[in-house]
This record gives C-alpha cells, structure tokens and sequence, in this order.
C-alpha cells in the first residue's frame, strides 16, 4: 500500500517522546517533513537529529507548551515559515494526573482541560487555514477511555471523551475543504506515560509493578503491550493518501482489551 506521504508536512504536538515521537519518526520515514515540538528544547534537539539521520523526510523543532496559546501560535507561524505549508496536523498531549474524583481541586480539573482539550481545539484553529487551502488530515490522539473510563483516571476520562465530540463535528463542518479527522485511541502501549500508571496502580495497592503488568496483559486478548510502532503504523495510514473516505472516526489501537462495541 502505498501511503504516499513524501513532501507532506506535518506537525505534530508532544513529540519528543513515546507516541508522538513514534508517529513523527513513521512519518519521516514516508518521506513527509515533520515539526516536532514539546516543552524540553534539548530533548527536542536530539530527537530532532534522530529524525534527520533517517534520511528520507526533514525535520524541525519548536519549543512549545502546548497550554500557551502564544506558544502554539508560534508552532504553526514556524512550521509554515520552514517547510512552506501545513498539510497533517497531529494533537497529542500528555495524560493528567490520575487521582478520584474527592481527590481533584479546580486547579487539577482547569489545567488537565487547558492541556487534553482546549490545546486541540487552538492548535486546530490555527492550522485551519493552511489546511483549507488543499485540503489534508487532521488526527487527535486521546485514550482507550474514549470506550471504557478507566478507574482512578476521571480527568483523562472526561476530556478524552471532550475529544471525540470535538473530532465527529468537525468532521461535518470540514468535510467540503477535503479535510479529514479523526481520533486514535491507544490501549496499553508500552510508554513511560503507561508505566507510570502502573506504578501508581502498584504503589496504591502495595504490590511491586510486574504483578500489576502480568495483571494488567492477562486482561488484552493479545496479552502483551502494544508497541510505539505500532500505534504510530496505524496513524500513519489515517494521515496517508490511502486513507480518503474515513473521517469523524475513532479507532482503538488497544489488543482488543476494550470490551465495548
């Protein structure tokens, strides 16, 4: 299958590391020019020359934080100032913190919708109007909770799901621009966002963390974690030119362990 992404640019948000990383490393290796951007500039530098050594597709970075519009203002104006366009935007971000709901003050519940929603939705609105002009993809990571709330986790649960509304009515509004959207959900992947869960899990219930991953892949039917790769495989199809009639669409990327239809 030819996926056909050479001299595409993306940008993708929170790449220095676990899936966005992956994704941006996939897509490089299709021949796309892709900008990465986090919070942490060194990381950013070395990822960068990580990418570039592959040799096919360019790279850049911009030190963003996602959470200052400014900030992401900037991200669009650079990667539009560097490689001429914006043809595939990728949001991602990293997890709020886990914690129940009594647990939670208005500070944790405003910064987790600064960082897993309202992020989106301005990173989009900025891109909108490079995406507009020839169409392209636009690719919302979110959570396995978008099926299944997963226990402890109530602001990932909440705003994860916020992504999916946003994701299914864009899809109608920008349809007639030739632009599509749609959301990927990992399951367990094996991050270091996901092993830190399961040492939250382990400390919570006083057990060390391999008793809590043994229980947690006897619960996937493939019982074993997902790797970057191969959630970033899946994405890179949804971004490629194979993929031109789904949109508004979300698809799990999880072993099967979500049991929901």
């Amino acid at each position: 299958m030819e996926l056909n992404l050479s001299g595409k640019t993306a940008v993708v948000l929170a790449s220095s590391q676990g899936l966005g990383f992956a994704i941006a490393e996939r897509l490089v290796r299709e021949g796309a020019n892709v900008v990465i951007s986090g919070r942490e500039e060194e990381k950013l530098k070395e990822k960068c020359n990580r990418l570039e050594a592959i040799g096919t597709g360019k790279a850049a970075y911009q030190k963003t934080d996602i959470t200052i519009p400014s900030d992401i203002k900037q991200l669009v104006a650079f990667a539009v100032e560097t490689f001429g366009t914006i043809d595939l935007l990728v949001n991602n971000a990293g997890g709020p913190p886990a914690g129940a709901f009594e647990e939670l003050t208005d500070e944790a519940w405003q910064a987790s919708f600064e960082l897993n929603l309202l992020s989106y939705v301005r990173t989009i609105r900025e891109a909108l109007p490079y995406l507009k002009k020839q169409g392209g993809k636009i690719l919302n990571i979110a959570s396995s909770s978008i099926k299944e709330p997963i226990p402890g986790l109530i602001l990932s649960n909440t705003f994860r799901t916020g992504i999916i509304g946003l994701s299914k009515t864009l899809a109608s509004e920008l349809a007639p621009y030739d632009i599509l959207i749609n959301t990927i959900a990992p399951g367990r992947i094996a991050t270091d966002r996901v092993k830190h869960l399961d040492q939250v899990n382990a400390d919570k219930q006083g057990l060390d963390i391999e008793t809590i991953e043994k229980h947690m892949k006897a619960q996937i039917p493939l019982k074993r974690y997902g790797t970057p790769e191969e959630f970033a495989n899946v994405a890179a199809f949804l971004l490629s030119e194979a993929n031109t009639y789904i949109t508004g669409s979300a698809i799990l990327v999880d072993g099967g362990m979500v049991k929901a239809i």
